[in-house]
């Protein structure tokens, strides 16, 4: 099969949906992972993929990754991807959705940032990545999520799956339940940490959508992932920076997180933010999994970023709450009804040919009264050309009180003679 059949056609739906919904070409293939990774698979195997053509034409770079997936976040467009469903250890990627779980428990107020948690032995010692705790430190929340993340301290983890999740174990069964609450039908979690165990695994989309979620439902918490250098006091200096080196060359990256064991190779999962004047705030995301060193992963996800914002426009046809249109209202006290979305309605497409996008609305007409602010009232079509690039569902945007008995009769009897 070759590389362009491989490519994962993601649509607009993914940004509505936060579920990176997908075209039916690729629904087709997308089931539960049977099988988990091969342990023994080495990132020192991964050789550039062929050249990859995005849904909308540019040629995507050389990516030397096992698989990747650059999007969109402004539109919820994917724009390049290779083997996005394909099974693969996520390592330390692993404390994204640890990470989505406590901060879950801070805002239901099951605990605080401030409050400590106990280090117990298991915590202590965990192997691989660490922030240096031990069973004589009561360590604040607030410091054990930079652990996990600045330092990607996997006994910084276990003390906060300790201390949500009551005992390691719960806690894993928690990260399951969730992951299917987020759709993520390709993952399968063993512990929270990301350490190599058999039936520990995922896929880009998984993780790409998960990316999504983690940052539309705690965006205050999305500060955590910029922190460049972090130690907590009394543990070694030198271990206090940030393994994303796209924090510290790219002043756009402000997240989100590495990883590696010998099995997974080298991950990265990263974001950043250009303002454009059409679209200020323009946010792009990439996940390059299986690359063959360190440097290797930064450099190819830099690579992809600067690729998806210089080969691509964003085009915003409108705000958030502003009327698409005014349609006729029957039975009503008001006459016509605005529609439009509740969020930004911004499409991506190759640059320079933004003057080519084309809009359609169908309504569900007749409307009639009476209608309630966020009543679904239709669709908004966008092409670029013969292509669709987004199908944005469409509400009223105020709601509509019904008429009186005159009215309402009125307006029955015009709409039995139309």
């Amino acid at each position: 099969m070759t590389a362009p059949h491989r490519i994962a056609h993601l649509s607009l739906a993914l940004a509505l949906s936060l579920g990176l919904a997908h075209t039916p070409a690729l629904a087709a293939k997308k089931a539960p992972a049977a099988a988990k990774p091969a342990a023994a698979a080495s990132a020192a195997a991964a050789a550039p993929s062929a050249p990859v053509l995005s849904p909308l034409g540019p040629q995507a770079p050389e990516i030397a990754a096992k698989s990747f997936l650059l999007m969109d976040v402004t539109s919820g467009q994917v724009l390049a991807a290779k083997d996005v469903d394909s099974p693969v250890e996520p390592a330390s990627l692993t404390k994204l959705m640890t990470g989505y779980l406590v901060y879950q428990a801070l805002a239901a107020k099951k605990i605080t940032a401030t409050q400590t948690l106990p280090v117990s032995e298991r915590a202590w010692k965990m192997p691989g990545s660490r922030m240096f705790i031990d069973p004589k430190m009561q360590v604040p929340v607030d410091d054990l999520i930079k652990g996990m993340i600045v330092q990607s301290g996997n006994d910084a983890t276990v003390a906060l799956a300790e201390g949500v999740g009551g005992t390691y174990e719960h806690f894993v069964e928690l990260m399951n339940q969730q992951a299917k609450q987020l759709g993520l039908t390709g993952t399968s979690y063993k512990n929270p940490e990301g350490l190599t165990e058999a039936g520990h695994y995922t896929t880009a989309r998984d993780l790409a959508t998960l990316s999504m979620r983690l940052m539309q439902d705690f965006p205050q918490d999305m500060h955590y992932y910029a922190i460049k250098k972090y130690r907590y006091p009394g543990t070694p200096a030198a271990n206090d920076t940030n393994r994303n080196r796209l924090l510290h060359i790219d002043p756009t990256v402000d997240g989100l997180k590495t990883g590696h064991t010998d099995a997974a190779g080298y991950c990265l999962i990263a974001t950043a933010k250009r303002d454009f004047p059409n679209v200020p705030g323009r946010r792009l995301l990439s996940v390059v999994l299986g690359a063959a060193s360190d440097s290797a992963r930064a450099n190819e996800s830099q690579k992809l970023l600067n690729w998806g914002y210089t080969a691509f426009d964003d085009v915003k046809l409108f705000d958030a709450d502003q009327a698409v249109e005014s349609p006729k209202v029957w039975k009503g006290e008001a006459g016509t009804v605005k529609i439009g979305a509740k969020r930004p309605i911004v499409v991506t497409v190759p640059s320079g040919q933004g003057a080519q996008v084309k809009t359609e609305v169908t309504r569900n007409d007749p409307l009639v009264a009476p209608l309630q602010a966020g009543q679904a009232v239709g669709t908004l079509s966008v092409k670029l050309g013969d292509k669709a690039l987004a199908s944005v569902p469409l509400v009223a945007l105020e709601p509509v009180a019904q008429a009186g008995w005159f009215g309402r009769t009125w307006d029955a009897l015009r709409l039995w003679l139309k």
